[in-house]
C-alpha cells in the first residue's frame, strides 16, 4: 500500500453508504449502491441526467427516504439520528430555494435562526467573504443574477460550518469566471471537510476532485481517482506526429518498435502512435524519429469525457 493510500485509509469516514436503493414506482433510481467518503475528499458524483445522482444526495441529506440500505453520516444513521445528521451537513441543491423578497442579509439571518447558529454576525461575515457576496448583501435575492443566487445558496450551506458539504450541480449555468470562483472556494474548504458534488461537467472533476464515482441507471460503474480514469481514457499517451514530408519507411520503423501497439496512418506524413502498455513513450518515439524533420508532435493525455461516454454508452442524456 502506498503512503498516499495509507493516509487516505487513516482519514475519518464521514459518509458511509451501504446497499442503498430507491425506486419511483417501476423506475429504479438507485440499485444497491455502496461508497464511502472521508474527511479531505472532494468526491465527484458523475452521471447522465436521470442516473440517480440527485436521488442519492437527497437521501444522504435526509430529504428523501430510501427503500433499502443504510447510510451513516459522521457515524450517525440517517433514519435513527436525522437531526444530528442535518447538523453535520451543509446542502446546496441544484435549484437552491430562497425567499426572493428577502435581502441576502435577511435570508442569511433567517438561516442562522433555523440552524440555531451562535455568533451569527461572525458566521454571516465569514460566509459572505468566502462567497464574495459583499456587494449584494443588502440587495433582494430576486434581483440577483444566477451566479450570485448560486453563491447565496452556497453561503446558506456553509453558515453553520458543516463537516460535510453536499453540492448538487454547484456551477450549473455559471459563466467561466463564476465557475473558477466556485472551484477555488470548494478547493479551499476541502482540507477539513468532506465534499460531495454532483456534476455532468467532466472538466470540473479533473480540476478539483480527488475521487470520482460514475453512476448510470442507478448503479455505480466506477469508483476511482480522476488520474486513474484519465489513464483509462481513450487516446491516453497516444502521440500524434506530423512530419514535414512523406516518409512511409519511417512510419514502418515506428510501427515495428516493441513499445508500439499500432500506428493509425492518416497519410504518409501524419500518423498516431498507440503505445503498447499505455505509458508515455515520447522519448522513445523521438529517438526513432531523430533523423526526421517534424512539423509537429503532440502527446495526448486522453480525456475524461471520452471515457465517460464509453462507460455510460447507451444511457440517454
Amino acid at each position: 500500500m502506498s503512503k498516499n493510500d495509507q493516509s487516505s485509509q487513516e482519514r475519518e469516514i464521514l459518509i458511509d453508504v451501504r446497499n442503498l436503493s430507491k425506486s419511483y414506482g417501476p423506475i429504479q433510481a438507485l440499485d444497491s449502491i455502496n461508497f464511502q467518503a472521508r474527511r479531505g475528499d472532494i468526491l465527484g458524483f458523475l452521471g447522465p441526467n436521470g442516473a440517480g445522482k440527485s436521488t442519492a444526495m437527497k437521501i444522504i441529506t435526509c430529504f428523501l427516504e430510501a427503500n433499502a440500505g443504510e447510510v451513516e453520516v459522521g457515524g450517525y444513521d440517517i433514519n435513527e439520528h436525522s437531526i444530528e445528521v442535518r447538523r453535520l451537513i451543509g446542502y446546496c441543491p441544484e435549484s437552491a430555494p430562497a425567499y426572493g423578497e428577502m435581502t441576502v442579509q435577511g435570508f442569511l439571518d433567517f438561516v442562522c435562526d433555523a440552524r440555531d447558529v451562535e455568533n451569527r454576525q461572525e458566521a454571516i461575515s465569514r460566509v459572505v467573504s468566502l462567497t464574495g457576496l459583499e456587494s449584494v448583501i443588502h440587495q433582494s435575492i430576486e434581483t440577483l443574477s444566477k451566479g450570485f443566487k448560486r453563491r447565496v445558496g452556497l453561503a446558506q450551506a456553509l453558515i453553520h460550518d458543516p463537516e460535510v458539504l453536499i453540492l448538487d450541480e454547484p456551477t450549473d449555468g455559471l459563466d467561466p469566471n463564476q465557475k473558477a470562483l466556485i472551484h477555488e472556494l470548494i478547493s479551499s474548504l476541502s482540507e477539513k471537510k468532506c465534499i460531495v458534488l454532483s456534476t455532468h461537467i467532466l472538466d470540473e472533476v479533473e480540476k478539483i476532485c480527488n475521487r470520482a464515482l460514475i453512476i448510470s441507471e442507478g448503479r455505480i460503474l466506477v469508483d476511482s481517482t480522476p488520474e486513474d480514469l484519465m489513464r483509462q481514457a481513450p487516446n491516453h499517451n497516444v502521440i500524434r506526429v506530423v512530419m514535414s514530408e512523406d516518409n512511409k519507411s519511417m512510419i514502418d520503423a515506428v510501427e515495428s518498435q516493441e513499445w508500439c501497439e499500432k500506428v493509425d496512418r492518416e497519410s504518409d506524413s501524419t500518423f498516431n502512435m498507440v503505445p503498447q502498455d499505455g505509458k508515455n513513450h515520447l522519448s522513445d518515439l523521438l529517438a526513432t524519429l531523430k533523423d526526421t524533420t517534424l512539423q509537429s508532435i503532440h502527446l495526448q493525455e486522453g480525456r475524461l469525457d471520452e471515457l465517460f461516454r464509453k462507460i455510460t454508452k447507451g444511457v440517454a442524456a
